[in-house]
This record gives structure tokens, sequence and C-alpha cells, in this order.
């Protein structure tokens, strides 16, 4: 596991390297060497994944260390994913760094052995706990989508058309992504509190507890929500929402973090 571990951080790092070389020579050739690296990287890290959990006997989600790798390789795969649909290939200097951050922090973690109980072995939080990731995923792109829109905006306000207007796509282009990856997020997002509930009701007892987690999983949830609603009804684009989508990611980070860390609740029980 640690030697997965080690190879996944130095393809994502290689990666990184790639599409910094990439964002400040514009060749493609260091573009593909990036993306290339990232999927190498992304597939040992899923076999060890699936090694983990076959050796553990339950999905891997039972310590912070486990649980940081996880988001580590929902973030590559939704970026692979991403750019196979939207011709967004500069994102890739904000996903692999993301996520060759992550897998450092996780090589820096203990590596204790976690607790095979009974509440880890069910179907419903193998599903709560994959779109939880994966959408989370998702908005974590759309932060770095809301990012780059707000530096090109900036290079064409102030008319600096030179470093990050030629390197950046088009406003139009930033902000479609950004609203896909935000519907993506949001749809799995619903999915994977509403199969937490009914994980919450076959292991406690009952669908709600007013769990930490539980309550700042539902203040993301109707942050975004507002943020669609308002994009679909009053016309909410561009600069404002680029910064709510950034501001919505900072949510989700205490949501995921800040909780863990600092609240006790039935979710501690996976991040301990």
């Amino acid at each position: 596991m640690e030697a997965a571990i080690i190879f996944s951080i130095l393809a994502y790092l290689a990666s990184t390297a790639g599409y910094i070389s990439f964002f400040f020579l514009q060749k493609r050739r260091l573009q593909q060497i990036g993306f290339v690296a990232l999927l190498v990287g992304f597939a040992v890290h899923t076999a060890a994944l699936a090694l983990l959990a076959f050796e553990q006997g339950h999905f891997p989600v039972a310590t912070m260390r486990e649980t940081l790798s996880l988001a580590g390789w929902a973030i590559a795969g939704v970026f692979i994913l991403l750019n196979a649909r939207y011709p967004l290939k500069i994102l890739g200097v904000y996903a692999a760094p993301f996520a060759a951050l992550l897998m450092v922090i996780v090589s820096q973690l203990p590596d204790e052995p976690s607790r095979t109980t009974p509440i880890f072995k069910s179907v419903w939080l193998v599903i709560h706990v994959t779109m939880i990731f994966i959408g989370e995923a998702a908005f974590a792109l759309a932060c770095g989508v809301g990012i780059l829109y707000l530096l090109q905006e900036n290079a064409i306000k102030t008319k600096r058309r030179r470093f990050f207007f030629k390197r950046l796509p088009s406003l139009d282009l930033l902000d479609s992504t950004g609203y896909a990856c935000i519907v993506v997020g949001f749809t799995l997002l619903t999915v994977g509190l509403i199969t937490g509930l009914i994980y919450a009701r076959s292991v406690w007892g009952r669908f709600w507890s007013w769990d930490p987690k539980e309550v700042w999983s539902a203040i993301a949830w109707l942050f975004y929500a507002v943020l669609l609603h308002e994009r679909l009804t009053v016309g909410w684009r561009g600069r404002r929402s680029a910064i709510m989508a950034i501001l919505g990611f900072g949510v989700l980070l205490f949501t995921f973090l800040g909780v863990n860390l600092f609240m006790e609740g039935h979710h501690a029980v996976f991040t301990k």
C-alpha cells in the first residue's frame, strides 16, 4: 500500500510539473505528458484503494488517512472525465496539484489499522460515500474554474491581455464548464445525502439526529441549491457564479475537515 501511495504521489507530481510547464510554455506535448501521468497515477491509486478494501473487508473510509486518499482519487477521476467532455485542459494546473497535495498529506498520516465493524459493511454506506466524494470533487473543480474565470475577467477588464488572457479559455467556456461541474456535484450530493439518511436509519435507528456533519452537509446543499435556483431564475452567471462556486467550496471544506476535527458526532467514527 505504501509503495502505491508513493507511486501515486510521484505520478501526480509529474502531472503537476507537466501542466504547470504547459501553462507557461503553451506546448501541447507538455499537457499530454501531464494528462498521461495523471492517468497512470489514477490507475495505481484506484488499484491501491481496491486492494485496501479487499484486505479490510469494507469500504476504506474508516480513518482520516483513508478519506483524504479517497478525496484525492475523486479529484483526479472527475478531472479525467471532465477533460473528455470539455476542452478545458488548462484546469489540470489546478486539479493535478490538488490531488498531489492530498496524497502527500496522506503519506504523512499514521498508517493505523482501521476497525472492522458492522457499520462499515453496508451497500448504503458505499453508495453514500462514493456519491458524496465524487460530488465534492466536482464542486472542487467548479471552484478551480471559478478562480480561472476571475483571473481571465480581470485580464480583460484591465486590458492586460498578455499572460492570463493568452493562456486561459474564453469566459463563456469557463462559465459553462463551472456550471456543468456544479450541476453534477449537486446531483451527486443530493443522491449522497438521501442514501446517507437511509444508512443512518439502518445503523442508528433514525434518519436525522442533528449530527454536526449532517447539519453542515445540509447547509452546503442549500447553498448550492440557491446558486442553481438563482442562475436559472435570475440569471446568476459569470463573476457572481464564479465567486459563489469558490465560497461554496469553502463551506464544503469546513464540512469535510472542520466538522471532523473540531466537532463530535456520529461521523467522528470515520475519521479518528
